[in-house]
């Protein structure tokens, strides 16, 4: 009898212990925090419903912030990580958006406990391992791949104006005049965050994959002349937008290339997911893709990853929900919904549509480069800066001042010298 009572009380101090370092989960919830609203919905809730099916025992609060490119939701995220309130875990775009931000405030959790777990280290590219970490720890589990640089139109539309497929910027302000003259937008644009989007687009043709990837590791200045003339570029190719982009959305500047108001678009693969889960359109058919001028061959890359903050109110549920989420079996649940490709190695090609496996391949052959728009290379504290580098520019049209500023934001950021 001694014995048992023993036993029993070594089980009730084990359990004590778990529960206190949150190994058993303190309550029967788990907040996903994202900015996955509307058109990018289903995807997020396709995998909450197979994590509740795993652990229906598990309340998910689907906690999202709407707004592009999650803007309104990292200002929210802000808040809660900084008032000692941190939601159980959050999206935030893998690379220095999370490292340069939280991880250096020591907010975060080294996951590679986990990588060893799972076995990820042989399962995910090591340039995107390498992008997720630090020398103290990996921090973040991916959930996809998504590409920037891509150009999306409508090939009954082009072969009406009498138009093909630019592949150069200089080719597109060549026809710019033929398709606004047929009382057409040559090129489709939204709010700041997306002017931010296509500059990385026009930089990376301008400057090329070494002169890009040297603006990241503090090896080149914004001031220097090939920089300053991608700004002026820039200006060319803004001349050939939409008066209106600074009140519509992503999707909005999407709708107006499906109805014919606009020729092209520069956005994200995630606008595959728009095109086809929301719209209903056929890849390749109705609506058709390229990389954007001048970067064929270049994949700009981003991926969206969770990790696990430190005292987050339900660390065992997090756990368990970065295992589903890096996994082959809820990524290819994810992906295809969301527009995305998965990160994982092993994933199963035959559930993706043919915008998917295009991307794939371009993956897996192209040129990989991080995008500065959504946190691969650049940090929060650059990013959000570039917004009101971006405004400056839309206001005054002056190239050199522009780059004078970004040069100032890269040094106080902390990626300039």
């Amino acid at each position: 009898m001694k014995r048992l009572l023993l036993i029993v009380s070594v089980l009730l101090v084990v359990s004590a212990a778990l529960a206190a370092c949150g190994g058993g989960g303190d309550t029967d919830e788990l907040e996903i925090y994202s900015w996955w609203a509307g058109d990018e919905g289903p995807a997020l809730e396709a995998l909450i419903t197979e994590y509740n099916s795993m652990y229906p025992d598990v309340e998910v609060i689907n906690a999202t912030v709407a707004g592009g490119s999650g803007v309104e939701a990292k200002a929210v995220l802000k808040t809660r990580l900084l008032g000692g309130d941190p939601p159980d875990t959050f999206q935030v775009h893998a690379g220095q958006e999370l490292i340069g931000t939280w991880v250096v405030a020591d907010k975060m959790e080294d996951l590679t406990f986990l990588y060893e777990e799972q076995g990820w280290f042989d399962k995910y590219p090591q340039g995107l391992i390498d992008a997720m970490s630090t020398e103290d720890g990996i921090w973040s589990v991916p959930v996809n791949i998504h590409r920037s640089n891509v150009m999306w139109y409508i090939p009954a539309n082009l072969e009406s104006w009498g138009i093909t497929v630019p592949a150069t910027w200089d080719e597109f302000l060549a026809i710019c005049p033929t398709v606004m003259d047929a009382g057409v937008t040559p090129l489709a644009l939204g709010e700041n965050w997306t002017v931010a989007h296509l500059f990385e687009s026009v930089a990376l043709a301008n400057l090329g994959v070494d002169g890009w990837n040297a603006l990241w590791a503090g090896e080149k200045d914004w001031t220097d002349a090939d920089v300053v003339a991608t700004w002026e570029l820039f200006g060319q190719i803004l001349a050939c937008t939409n008066e209106d982009a600074a009140s519509l959305s992503w999707q909005q500047a999407s709708d107006m290339v499906i109805d014919g108001t606009a020729a092209f678009n520069i956005m994200g693969d995630w606008a595959n997911g728009y095109f086809e889960t929301t719209k209903g359109l056929e890849p390749n058919v109705d609506y058709a893709w390229t990389a954007s001028p001048g970067t064929d061959g270049v994949f700009m890359a981003l991926s969206d990853s969770f990790g696990l903050p430190k005292d987050a109110p339900n660390r065992e549920n997090v756990l368990n929900w970065l295992r589903l989420m890096g996994s082959v079996e809820g990524q290819d649940i994810f992906n295809p919904l969301k527009g995305s490709i998965a990160a994982h190695f092993d994933t199963d090609l035959s559930k993706y549509s043919v915008y998917g496996q295009s991307a794939a391949d371009d993956w897996g052959s192209n040129t990989v480069v991080g995008s500065e728009a959504h946190g691969m290379v650049a940090n929060e504290t650059f990013m959000s800066g570039f917004a009101d580098v971006i405004e400056g520019f839309l206001n005054s049209g002056d190239a050199a001042a522009a780059a004078a500023t970004a040069q100032e934001l890269c040094v106080s950021a902390g990626i300039c010298q």
